[in-house]
């Protein structure tokens, strides 16, 4: 201890030991010499400790650093030749930067740029994108949804209908309009040939509905009227819309006017007919059992009078009187509900009244008028019409007509065939006069019977006629009677 206390005392190098020398001072000779080596003994225990805990707890970052104060003397030198070849390095790098600058300048017309803004502006409408690619599949599941069901399971309402067809042809409408305002892009291009696939399956459903049983007059107006925005070139096939048409539009006068309003159907009135006389075809042919009975009717009269003198006279004809019935009667109802039905859908190809006269008339008339066209525009399509439904009647009666023998019975056919020719009639198909030829081919086809039997097959159709004609005529007067019964009360 002496030591230490010495140098103290010879030179003070801090306030620290400044302080310590006046502590000594104020203590007196036994504290000295007992109570001061023992604290002097108790501090130096706890600074070796405290050096002691340092050491422990920081001895790593210790060797690091005295590692990384051993590295500085050759990391020094590196650092200074990397920032020279980063100087010798500057000029190039600003070589490369105007380089860049040069190529990638919005002043001029740069590809690479116009890339990135297509793909950014793709990035930014992704959403729109989406969209529209979906187009084709909500368009194809409207025209799934309302496509007819079939069989049984034919649970779709006309509303239902109704609204997905019209759902499909407002996306036919808004994908027609992304077409013609970019008719460059592929993919609206693509999207529009999809689509089109579509519109023809819809077609296709909305000629299958055209067939379908039960079909009313509202129904069917609706039926075409799609038709019409789905395919625009049936409703031009027989008005050459397209520039090779069946008819010319160059004709003028009244003569093209005429021709045009004779055509306005397009092609949609044939297309029309034929679905509904498919339907009728296939109505007529649900009474198949009532005709295999006719037929083996028909296969016994043959058998029965095959030869001569062992010729039996014919009983029969029940079944073949019933088959012909429910024959006419469905006969009468579809056909006057097909040509009703077309007149009301298609009323503007009617022929006007006069129009042959007024057309001839405007031909004529006038100095330098254009030359009438020879090429006359194509009928109506009903007009033929009835005439294959009254030839399809006709064939009907031919082949099963001989069965029934019964005058009763065949008085009554014959009437019924009446009221269904009086029932086309007042549609302009009357066709009452058929059974007169009708009555001839019957009469030949049984000659080398008896002579009476001829002559009762010659008045026959004659005196059906008359008791129709006088049934017509009491029920004419029986209403123009309470008419003019009614008009008497109002004056009285």
């Amino acid at each position: 201890m002496a030591d230490p206390l010495y140098h103290l005392l010879v030179a003070p190098d801090s306030a620290a030991a400044t302080a310590y020398l006046n502590h000594l001072q104020a203590l007196d000779l036994a504290s000295l010499c007992d109570t001061e080596p023992q604290s002097l003994a108790q501090q130096q225990a706890s600074t070796n400790r405290s050096l002691q805990a340092l050491s422990k707890r920081s001895h790593k970052s210790i060797i690091a650093s005295s590692q990384r104060l051993a590295d500085l003397s050759t990391a020094l030198p590196d650092l200074q030749r990397a920032t020279a070849a980063l100087h010798h390095a500057l000029p190039e790098l600003e070589t490369a930067s105007a380089a860049f600058e040069q190529r990638y300048s919005r002043s001029a017309d740069n590809a690479v740029l116009d890339r990135r803004r297509k793909a950014m502006l793709v990035a930014r409408n992704i959403d729109r994108v989406a969209d529209v690619l979906e187009l084709p599949t909500l368009l194809s599941s409207a025209i799934a949804a309302g496509a007819p069901a079939q069989g049984s399971a034919a649970a779709m309402t006309a509303t239902t209908s109704t609204a997905n067809y019209t759902a499909a042809l407002d996306l036919q409408a808004h994908i027609k309009r992304l077409r013609t305002l970019y008719p460059a892009v592929g993919l609206v291009d693509d999207i529009a040939k999809q689509a089109d696939a579509e519109m023809k399956a819809m077609a296709t459903n909305l000629v299958a509905s055209l067939q379908g049983p039960g079909i009313k007059l509202a129904g069917a107006m609706r039926t075409v009227g799609w038709l019409r925005r789905v395919a625009p070139e049936l409703d031009e096939g027989w008005s050459g819309g397209s520039g090779g048409g069946y008819s010319r539009r160059g004709g003028g006068g009244a003569g093209a006017g005429k021709g045009a309003a004779a055509n306005a159907e397009g092609a949609l009135g044939a297309l029309f007919l034929v679905c509904r006389l498919a339907n009728l075809l296939s109505t007529l042919e649900a009474l198949e059992p009532l005709r295999e009975l006719a037929d083996q009717e028909s296969a016994k009269r043959a058998a029965g009078g095959g030869g001569g003198a062992a010729r039996t006279p014919w009983a029969g004809g029940q079944q073949t009187e019933r088959y012909l019935k429910r024959y006419i009667e469905l006969f009468r109802e579809q056909s006057f509900a097909i040509v009703s039905m077309y007149k009301s859908i298609f009323p503007s190809a009617l022929p006007a009244p006069g129009s042959s006269d007024e057309g001839g008339a405007g031909a004529d008339a006038g100095d330098g008028a254009d030359e009438p066209d020879n090429l006359q525009p194509l009928p109506s399509a009903l007009a033929s019409f009835p005439l294959h439904l009254v030839e399809l009647l006709a064939e009907t009666l031919r082949a099963y007509m001989p069965n029934v023998r019964e005058r009763a019975s065949r008085d009554s056919l014959l009437t019924q065939v009446l009221y269904c020719a009086n029932s086309l009639g007042r549609l302009g198909g009357d066709f009452g006069m058929v059974l007169a030829l009708l009555a001839e081919e019957l009469q030949e086809e049984g000659e080398g019977g008896e002579g009476e039997g001829e002559d009762d097959e010659e008045e026959e159709w004659v005196e059906v006629m008359k008791k129709h004609r006088v049934q017509a005529s009491r029920l004419e007067l029986l209403a123009s009677g309470v008419g003019a019964g009614r008009t008497a009360q109002a004056a009285g």
